[in-house]
């Protein structure tokens, strides 16, 4: 049954998802809104996966909340296999715009962002139909760095049973936490050529836990070599650092792959 669903989750086509927006109460008092895209009909439920934004954000504050093609792409997939799937908008939420290249930005991913983060995990664990043992922990970039800090910290028990990370910044835990280690069964995607968040240093960070931590790096793929289609081109951040991002189709298809691969098994 499982290699069923996988094969069609593998083979999906993009589509519109259809999502609830519903409300999240941050841990500091915030307003969370929210996508939620349930499963799809007729297939058993898995656990719920809280699915993290990156630097972009998901909709500007004056605009209603809408699905990028990236996490479209993805909540189709993984709704396919029975995850209710949920998106919290950490930046429209406050009012704020993009953090990429913005080091003054205020919601980082140790801080506001990883308590957002618990703040979904809770709202997914109360719901009735559930299953129990603990949410899976999903981000990209920013998205991904927060569910690095979101391991870091301590967590309530059964709230969490897994995590993936998608082209995370590694640099800050790797110098700055020595003690850092993923408490539960964690696979990072990583783009070899990527120059935004280079790969050696969440290798180097994924060296302090090998029993616990998934790592495939997937050669000559650039920053959001996920995304269903945009071409590799060059961008120029606000801080002045030019990153490459863009679509590669093998390292897709073998992040996909691995990712429902690593679901079946939670």
């Amino acid at each position: 049954m499982i290699a069923r669903l996988l094969a069609t989750a593998l083979m999906l086509a993009p589509f519109a998802a259809r999502g609830e927006v519903v409300s999240i109460h941050a841990e500091d008092g915030a307003a969370l809104r929210a996508m939620v895209v349930e499963p799809a009909a007729g297939v058993a439920r898995r656990p719920a996966v809280v699915a993290l934004h990156g630097c972009t954000g998901l909709a500007a504050p004056d605009r209603p909340l809408r699905l990028p093609a990236r996490e479209t792409d993805w909540a189709a997939r993984l709704s396919a296999l029975g995850h209710r799937v949920v998106f919290p908008d950490s930046f429209g939420s406050r009012g704020l715009g993009p953090a990429c290249g913005r080091a003054e930005h205020p919601v980082r991913p140790g801080g506001l962002r990883a308590g957002d983060a618990r703040a979904a995990l809770a709202w997914a664990a109360a719901q009735a139909d559930e299953p129990p043992g603990g949410g899976i922990l999903m981000g990209w970039s920013h998205g991904g760095s927060t569910v690095l800090a979101t391991l870091g910290a301590p967590l309530p028990p059964g709230l969490l049973r897994a995590a993936i990370a998608f082209y995370p910044g590694c640099g800050a835990l790797l110098a700055g936490a020595p003690g850092w280690a993923a408490p539960v069964p964690l696979l990072m995607l990583l783009g070899e050529a990527d120059d935004w968040t280079p790969a050696h240093r969440c290798e180097a960070l994924a060296a302090r836990a090998p029993e616990r931590i998934e790592l495939r790096v997937f050669a000559g793929a650039h920053h959001n070599f996920d995304h269903p289609g945009i071409p590799i081109r060059s961008r120029l951040l606000p801080n002045g650092q030019t990153v490459t991002t863009g679509t590669d189709a093998a390292a897709r298809e073998g992040a996909i792959a691995a990712v429902l691969g690593f679901l079946a098994r939670r």
